[in-house]
């Protein structure tokens, strides 16, 4: 006996009817079969590349820190407050791998989570920017010793303003969850014969006002940074900071009308994709040349070290040959055990 027929009128069929959301019908429209359920899961080959990329991306994340921890005392690591620096790399690692909370079967907590996490770490990071582009302009432009504006130049105050960025964003987000929040959603209509499960933002409002923060905050130092660019080298970041913030702007504005274009499981690998970039962007913008620099500076400091260390030992030699000659046995000893702890 023939249940639900499709809607498509069949040469044979008297009456036809229309499949239930959760079917579909089959090649010859005679019979409702079960969609299938699937989401962007960990297992399938996109879920484990998005998980291996974002997992490596923090790992070298975690490398950069540790770079700039052990040289902490170099010039480079000083220039543009050190601490600013370790936070702004620990919320990039969290924003890599706040990416794994858009992988995996959504259920209400995931689906609350994952929007609001990436939102406030992503804010915390480019706020942090922020904070250090702010503190590279005052700390050139701010030189008078009456100048009331030296008040800004307190050790506190880039604190503040990676504190205050932050807070609104928070206050975004709360609003955003006490009203619309996030929700998990079966999507019937992308694919005839899937249902694809994702989160249903609640609020595409308060989703691009979330957006639209960062990009304000993101433009606001870009600005900042290119008006700054041609300030003296030694201590200049405003370069860096300048490209990052158009890699990262690029990103994100391009997401935009593919977001929107989108449809099933290119919507999650879309958001994802462009976490990762922007992340990425901040990162080899910012981070990576400077650990080449530090690294390479070591490694030409350790040469030197070595080369003069080889010197002396050179020096002490002949110096030992020519007083052997002439000095009795036991003096030689002497001068033996003496050479070797030089």
């Amino acid at each position: 006996m023939t249940r639900n027929l499709p809607v498509t009128v069949s040469s044979n069929a008297e009456q036809c009817k229309k499949c239930p959301e959760d079917e579909y019908p089959n090649d010859q429209r005679d019979l409702c079969l079960p969609k299938i359920v699937t989401f962007l899961d960990i297992n399938e080959p996109w879920g484990k590349a998005v998980t291996a990329i974002a997992v490596s991306l923090s790992l070298l994340t975690a490398l950069v820190l540790w770079i700039f921890v052990k040289f902490q005392d170099t010039p480079i690591v000083q220039a543009n407050n050190r601490n600013l620096s370790y936070m702004l790399l620990i919320s990039l690692s969290s924003c890599f791998l706040c990416s794994l909370l858009f992988v995996g079967r959504p259920t209400t907590a995931s689906c609350l989570s994952r929007q609001t996490v990436f939102a406030v770490v992503f804010t915390v990071a480019v706020s942090s920017i922020l904070a250090k582009t702010i503190i590279v302009v005052l700390a050139f432009r701010v030189t008078g010793p009456g100048s009331r504006m030296r008040i800004f130049l307190h050790p506190s105050v880039p604190y503040c303003v990676v504190l205050i960025c932050s807070g609104i964003q928070v206050l975004f987000c709360a609003i955003w969850l006490g009203t619309h929040p996030p929700f998990p959603e079966a999507d019937t209509c992308s694919e005839s014969s899937h249902i694809i499960l994702t989160c249903n933002e609640g609020s595409a409002f308060a989703f691009y006002c979330v957006l639209g923060y960062m990009g304000f905050l993101a433009l606001g130092s870009f600005i900042i940074a290119f008006l700054a660019r041609n300030l003296p080298d030694a201590f200049n970041e405003a370069k860096f900071i300048t490209f990052s913030m158009l890699v990262f702007c690029s990103v994100w504005i391009s997401f935009l009308p593919t977001y929107q274009s989108s449809k099933g499981k290119a919507v999650v690998i879309v958001e994802i994709f462009s976490i990762l970039a922007s992340s990425a962007g901040l990162l080899g913008c910012i981070f990576i040349p400077k650990c080449f620099l530090i690294l390479l500076t070591s490694w030409q400091n350790n040469t030197k070290q070595n080369k003069n260390q080889r010197s002396s030992r050179s020096k002490n030699f002949f110096l030992f040959n020519l007083i052997s000659l002439f000095a009795p046995v036991p003096c030689k000893t002497l001068f033996l055990s003496l050479f070797l702890k030089l």
